[in-house]
């Protein structure tokens, strides 16, 4: 049989039944950070049955800890293994790959805002709903499923191929540097987030960090003589938005963000504090996100927060003489530009997805910069490995009845089993 982009392509449709059951289960493993376990487990008997080497590793800080990149975590990895599977060429006569995904989702939020359960994911139309259907186990799926229609076509990549899933995306990207420490090195990256089908250009880095307060308890009868620890974190919050404008100016921004007006967001996420109503709270902390573009140094952000809190905290009159202490933890995540890589391996992965997804989708490649951040850092930064990030179209990530389109993961699967064609090569198994 002559294998054709035609014949690529029709094997991922008869085969796209099984992908979205394969990806119908997966969302069933609720996966949230730390509760990795299962979830892995069934990918890995999955890679086995599919013929590739399975790899599955438990993630350990001392190992990557040294490493640029490395994130600063509270929780073990212990019921979180990463897993990879290895298909070996036999010529090594084309380009090898890394096709990446993250199995870890976010938290839920409350089950009562969700129109159904959201581990039990459901099919409606073109629609598959759930939490992490979208963010990423769609791109898990089709990234399996294109290497599983060459299978079916008696062909696999002429050059090694690393299937990863990888755990701890969502809050440091931990996962995807445990890979590049274990030794797993390709001649390009494919990462299957879902940006509906658009190509991102550049990504914003992401810091995390918590802010801790003290103030003077006391009755709240006589709340004068006390210190209110909570009231207290407002005017912090307030002058650490100033700096996010500041750092949101047009002379600050990366030019794949010229025309963005707000591409850094400062997030409070969580704040928490006191102990009783009727007690004027003597302590609070709150955790907040705040972005910074391609090229910028964490350490020059950090210094900037740290002098934000400072110079509002001596203007309170209480926190004057007892400064704020700010730690971080999680996301300590530098920019990248797959925009500004100009070496001929980039340009020419490049061209092999846009040929790819124009024979596939019908259309012309689209470029985004995105305000988010994904693994392709680790690559592009770390590992001198062209990072593409291209995945479905889904909706409502990391929100209330988070969907991905089926139709778009159909055609995602086509586009990533012909760019592994391109790319890679085939070989007879």
């Amino acid at each position: 049989m002559d294998i054709t982009p035609d014949t690529i392509r029709t094997t991922v449709d008869t085969l796209f039944d099984r992908e979205v059951a394969f990806l119908t289960e997966l969302v069933r493993h609720p996966s949230l950070r730390g509760a990795e376990r299962s979830a892995q487990d069934f990918i890995a008997e999955e890679l086995g049955d599919c013929g590739f080497e399975v790899d599955r590793w438990e993630v350990r800080t001392e190992d990557i800890a040294g490493l640029p990149g490395y994130s600063a975590v509270e929780a073990p990895y212990t019921d979180a293994p990463n897993v990879v599977g290895a298909l070996r060429s036999r010529t090594r006569t084309g380009r090898s790959l890394i096709l990446n995904g993250h199995v870890d989702v976010v938290p839920t939020g409350p089950l009562d805002m969700w129109a159904h359960d959201p581990f039990a994911p459901e099919v409606s139309g073109d629609w598959l709903s759930g939490r992490g259907g979208g963010d990423m186990k769609a791109g898990l799926a089709s990234n399996l499923f294109a290497l599983e229609a060459l299978r079916m076509l008696g062909q696999r990549p002429a050059a090694d191929v690393f299937y990863q899933s990888v755990v701890e995306e969502e809050c440091t990207g931990n996962g995807a540097l445990a890979c590049l420490q274990r030794g797993y090195r390709a001649d390009a990256a494919l990462i299957s987030e879902p940006f509906s089908e658009h190509l991102v250009s550049a990504q914003v880095g992401v810091l995390w960090f918590q802010v801790h307060l003290r103030g003077r308890p006391t009755h709240v009868a006589y709340a004068g003589s006390g210190a209110n620890a909570i009231e207290a974190a407002f005017p912090l919050v307030a002058a650490l938005h100033e700096l996010e404008a500041d750092r949101n100016a047009p002379e600050r921004r990366h030019s794949e963000f010229a025309d963005a007006e707000h591409a850094l967001n400062l997030n409070i996420g969580k704040i928490v504090g006191g102990d009783w109503a009727s007690s004027v709270p003597a302590w609070c902390s709150f955790d907040a996100r705040m972005g910074l573009f391609p090229g910028e140094d964490l350490a020059e952000l950090k210094a900037a927060i740290e002098e934000t809190i400072r110079v509002a905290a001596a203007a309170h009159p209480f926190l004057a003489n007892s400064l704020p202490e700010i730690t971080y933890f999680g996301f300590a995540a530098e920019g990248y530009a797959l925009a500004d890589d100009a070496r001929p391996t980039t340009r020419a992965a490049e061209v092999a997805l846009r040929t790819a997804h124009q024979t596939a989708a019908g259309a012309e490649l689209e470029l985004e910069a995105i305000t988010a951040t994904t693994d392709a850092r680790f690559f592009g930064l770390y590992a001198d490995t062209p990072a593409l990030v291209y995945g479905p179209k889904a909706e409502s990530i990391h929100g209330f009845d988070e969907r991905v389109d089926l139709e778009s993961v159909r055609r995602v699967t086509q586009t990533t089993a012909l760019f592994i064609a391109d790319w890679c090569g085939l070989e007879g198994i």
